[in-house]
């Protein structure tokens, strides 16, 4: 019974199989180009659905760095299956974070999965488990971007080539913005447990508030000009250049009528 239910608790959820089934459908309808001149209904598919699926990734990463530190209950709670509802908080995992993916054109795996920290022993597990979340965009990024830094988009279709841009780009956002330092965020989870005990009590009460400052802040024009050319600045790294993202991202917002060029 218990090898059962632990085969269980580690099996692939149908609803992230279904996620993978629309990113593939949709990527494919992009690159042929079936829909016309619909094309933006199929990359906000693929983009949305990418992005989606990059949030399981992440969450299933933090689950499964804890399971290998010593926290068993993650299995339990379904941590494992790679189940987006399982991750979900309403205001930020989903609302909050569409917003800002359809105005800002900003990537923030906003799920959450609890770990029972009594459970791991040492500092750097405890690091380890908050850096793999981020860790995991980033691998994702470097996926997306690879036909660009391999000099591989040679007979590529420029919907595609301009959606998979454009979900690099929310990769890269995630990425940086899950590494702040800030409470609530995973770059404050890599530096909490080397941080003194009196000081993370005071700290904690401010936890739930930090990811709502990190979306004010980003609202001010210069933050969001300074956050966006350092995006820019990595990206370029990566041979994404500006107007590949720009172009995604008006595909993707095909209820304005995408300035396709």
């Amino acid at each position: 019974m218990t090898t059962a239910i632990r085969r269980a608790d580690r099996r692939i959820s149908p609803v992230f199989l279904a996620l993978v089934a629309v990113l593939a459908v949709s990527g494919w309808a992009v690159w042929k180009g079936t829909l016309g001149t619909h094309t933006g209904v199929a990359v906000f598919a693929f983009v949305t659905s990418g992005w989606l699926v990059s949030l399981c990734l992440h969450e299933y990463a933090h689950a499964r760095t804890a399971l290998h530190s010593g926290d068993i209950s993650v299995e339990a709670k379904g941590y494992l299956t790679l189940n987006p509802l399982k991750y979900t908080h309403v205001l930020l995992s989903i609302i909050l974070p569409l917003i800002f993916l359809i105005v800002n054109g900003i990537g923030l795996p906003g799920g959450a999965v609890y770990i029972e920290d009594a459970r791991i022993r040492g500092r750097w597990r405890h690091s380890l488990i908050s850096a793999a979340g981020p860790l995991t965009n980033a691998a994702f990024a470097v996926v997306c971007t690879a036909p660009f830094w391999l000099d591989g988009l040679t007979g590529v279709p420029a919907a595609f080539r301009f959606a998979l841009a454009f979900l690099a780009l929310l990769q890269v956002t995630a990425t940086i913005l899950n590494f702040l330092p800030v409470p609530g965020l995973d770059g404050y989870g890599v530096l909490e447990p080397w941080l003194p005990p009196a000081l993370r009590r005071q700290i904690e009460p401010y936890a739930v508030f930090g990811l709502l400052a990190v979306f004010a802040l980003l609202w001010l024009p210069e933050v969001n000009q300074a956050f966006f050319g350092l995006v820019d600045t990595v990206l370029n790294g990566l041979g994404v250049s500006r107007p590949d993202t720009y172009f995604g991202q008006e595909l993707f917002r095909f209820w304005q009528g995408p300035q396709f060029p």
